[in-house]
């Protein structure tokens, strides 16, 4: 099993979700949370005053799934999230050594 965590524009996440779905995965958690990389914020006017945005507003979209559908997760979410601009996003893949649904005692690939 993987865990596949990406970091996405909000506004691409309900083009994201629909076509993970598609792909038969029946979940994912998804976070609000800030940040900043090569987009280094931006600076912004309020009542006249500029201030610097250092933190960008994204999501945070966790799966785990079966390590067989790493590779089309990746290719579905790059397809689906990608604008072509900086600040699109970041994915990561870690492994998973254990999953167990709490309400059935299942473990491994029978728990996701």
């Amino acid at each position: 099993m993987k865990k596949v965590e990406c970091i996405i524009k909000p506004f691409k996440l309900d083009d994201i979700k629909a076509a993970i779905c598609d792909l038969g995965i029946s979940g994912m958690t998804i976070s609000e949370v800030r940040g900043f990389g090569r987009q280094k914020g931006h600076t912004e006017l309020y009542r006249g005053a500029e201030y610097q945005v250092d933190f960008i507003p994204k999501l945070k979209l966790e799966l785990v799934v079966p390590a067989e559908q790493v590779d089309v997760v990746i290719a579905t979410v790059l397809r689906e999230g990608s604008t072509g601009r900086i600040g699109d996003g970041k994915i990561f893949v870690s492994s998973i050594e254990q999953s167990i649904r709490i309400r059935t005692g299942e473990s491994g690939c029978d728990s996701l």
